[in-house]
């Protein structure tokens, strides 16, 4: 029986999680420098030592199959390593990982098997041999059905990904979606999908707004009819305009022009709400020459 203090020890001196440090013990029974060097050769120690570098760069990828579909970002501390061929096939096979599994978390994700062990001991080989952190973030799996289509498009080397689905309309339609909103940054497909927190809380910026411009308070209301209804052309992929239009159609009137609709966008932009590394490249290098 391995005992918790012990299981402490270990963690303390490797920085590797617990349940590492658990496994590490009990394949060397109980053997603190045996346990360590058993850390070392799953590369799960020098991994750990890395848990506390910001990982905002990376790659948004996508994969499909038949009627299934992922999306993924898979992060990395720099952009010269999310372009590693290592660091590539990485997140190609999570996307098959998560193609073959029908799973809605990270946790489950973590778990699954890759044909190197599963995706979480994957992750921490690979973290190993490039010497960055890296680390899954997201993704959706998504299933179409049989007359609908999807729609991808990579911008900017994996920068930005996106994945739509139209029902009734063709793949290309679909795709111009996709490209329309890598360009637009939309955060809902439709009106109806905005949080009622969020419009409340843009509701009472726009109040206040409107009190400081002047406006008379009985007439707000009034105002704010107008004004949420381009809060939803600003934010929702339906009511913008399609930026290929030239008569202003919206998104929404693009595709229904074309014999379909929107069912469902999924739009991933690497490091977005993250914190950046303040390093500049010539830190970079000097760190990586003296093995950090």
């Amino acid at each position: 029986m391995i005992s918790a203090s012990l299981v402490k020890e270990l963690r303390e001196k490797t920085g590797a999680g617990m349940l590492d440090c658990k496994k590490a013990l009990e394949a060397t029974n109980g053997d603190i420098d045996a346990a360590s060097d058993w850390l070392r050769e799953k590369g799960i120690s020098k991994a750990a030592k890395k848990a506390d570098r910001i990982a905002a760069e990376g790659v948004a990828a996508i994969k499909i199959k038949g009627n299934k579909a992922a999306i993924v970002e898979v992060n990395s501390e720099t952009d010269f390593v999310a372009k590693n061929e290592e660091f590539t096939s990485m997140v190609d096979m999570i996307l098959d990982a998560i193609l073959k599994n029908d799973v809605s978390t990270n946790e489950e994700v973590l778990e699954l098997s890759t044909k190197e062990g599963t995706v979480s001991e994957l992750i921490v080989a690979k973290t190993a041999k490039i010497g960055e952190k890296l680390s899954l973030r997201r993704f959706r799996r998504v299933e179409k059905k049989k007359n609908e289509e999807f729609g991808d498009y990579i911008h900017m080397g994996g920068k930005i990904a996106v994945l739509t689905i139209v029902d009734g309309a063709s793949k290309e339609v679909a795709k111009d979606v996709s490209m329309h909103a890598a360009a637009m940054r939309p955060s809902y497909v439709r009106a109806s999908d905005v949080p009622e927190e969020v419009l409340e809380k843009e509701k009472n910026i726009m109040r206040e707004q409107l009190l400081n411009e002047g406006k008379p308070a009985e007439k707000i209301d009034q105002i704010l009819v107008g004004k949420v209804k381009k809060y939803y052309e600003e934010v929702c992929l339906e009511d913008q305009i399609f930026v290929k239009a030239e008569n202003k159609e919206t998104v929404s009137k693009f595709v229904a022009n074309n014999g379909g609709k929107i069912v469902d966008m999924i739009r991933y932009e690497v490091g977005e709400g993250m914190e950046k590394r303040e390093e500049n490249f010539a830190e970079e290098v000097a760190k990586q020459i003296e093995g950090k």
